[in-house]
């Protein structure tokens, strides 16, 4: 089990404004559908103070979809810089490998400890939920970010944006890049990460529009967040695919890898790439010509935010229920949605003109 102690975070990105794109909805399932009535229920049947205090030492723990991902490294970092601010103390487990039942023992493991609440990127949106309802019912609060849960498994999901506006933004960044017509193809992360097939769907359904009617969707391939397989499976598309005119890689490890294969192979500049990206981890193939404009919410104001939700939880100043307010530090103040929804807000796109203007 690969565990982190206790960051001692620096500042991350205090002066950014970075506006935010979109992780969507739970994937449809029977444990969802049979569990998310009970889930609201649940949060309505609890009462919130909005004045209560939040209380000191609050225990936090983030569970991303895997350590070592240099993504959650920055959201993580920014829930624990939020911790520091009210007093609270966080710390980062989770698996190395991204698998769909990879971060159930941790669940139990933290449950054992007696956090105050889990914060979790779910690697498939039904299998933890088993230990996150006795994680709940032990008195846990969850908060879920970047990739939702079935909603029983959790209280509040705190998510970069609608998934509907990424989704297809995604096509439309790259329908920009080849002229509205070619092949193209998505290497996303693992095949049941709930925001990537939720962003999947927008962008097939963006496909459909008449303006697409030239570009057609061959191949959805998986790199499973892992570096050297999503840099495999970016080959495998291209000798599949010859004369491929583009990918969407909505992962941050999957646009690296791909971005990488590319830049050293005769496609360079000739396929283009975009998705989800961190300016640093990509400046360099922005400035070589490998990738033209991809885009990204700020990782560090994710996981910022959702620490503030998770200790407005568990000091009892929200359930989760819609219509519930909270503060969040430097973001300001934040509105529940419908099925216990935090959006943070629109993505950014990251190109030649602007991305010196960003560091993380």
């Amino acid at each position: 089990m690969t565990t982190r102690t206790p960051w001692r975070p620096t500042a991350l990105l205090a002066g950014l404004v970075l506006l935010t794109a979109a992780c969507g909805g739970t994937t449809k399932s029977d444990v969802a559908q049979q569990s998310s009535a009970s889930a609201t229920a649940a949060a309505s049947s609890a009462s919130a103070d909005p004045n209560a205090p939040v209380k000191q030492g609050l225990k936090i723990a983030f569970l991303p979809k895997q350590v070592n991902n240099p993504y959650f490294t920055i959201a993580d970092g920014g829930g624990a810089e939020a911790a520091k601010e009210f007093g609270g103390e966080a710390k980062e487990v989770g698996p190395s490998e991204a698998s769909a039942s990879s971060q159930v023992s941790y669940i139990n493991t933290l449950i054992q400890q007696k956090q105050d609440a889990i914060v979790i990127s779910a690697n498939d949106p039904n299998a933890v939920v088993p230990a996150l309802t006795r994680a709940r019912a032990a008195g846990i609060k969850v908060v879920s970010y970047d990739s939702d849960t079935a909603p029983a498994g959790r209280h509040v999901f705190v998510n970069q944006a609608g998934a509907e506006d990424l989704g297809r933004t995604e096509v439309q960044l790259l329908a920009e890049q080849i002229g509205h017509k070619g092949k193209i193809a998505v290497l996303s992360a693992t095949p049941n990460a709930t925001n990537q097939n939720t962003w999947i769907d927008f962008m097939k359904d963006e496909l459909k529009k008449p303006e697409y009617k030239n570009m057609e969707l061959v191949k959805v391939a998986y790199g499973n967040d892992e570096d050297q397989k999503s840099f495999t499976e970016t080959q495998g598309l291209l000798r599949s695919y010859p004369d491929l005119a583009g990918i969407i890689s909505p992962t941050t490890v999957g646009i690296a890898a791909a971005a990488r294969y590319l830049s050293d192979s005769p496609y360079k500049g000739k396929v283009k790439l975009t998705g989800l990206g961190t300016p640093n981890q990509l400046k360099k193939f922005v400035k070589d010509g490998t990738i033209e404009a991809f885009e990204l919410w700020n990782p560090a104001d994710l996981g910022y935010l959702a620490s503030y939700a998770a200790a407005a939880l568990a000091s009892g100043q929200i359930t989760g229920a819609e219509g519930e307010k909270f503060k969040a530090g430097k973001l300001g103040e934040y509105t529940i949605g419908a099925k216990g929804e935090v959006l943070l807000g629109k993505p950014t796109v990251f190109n030649k003109e602007n991305i010196d203007k960003f560091d993380f």
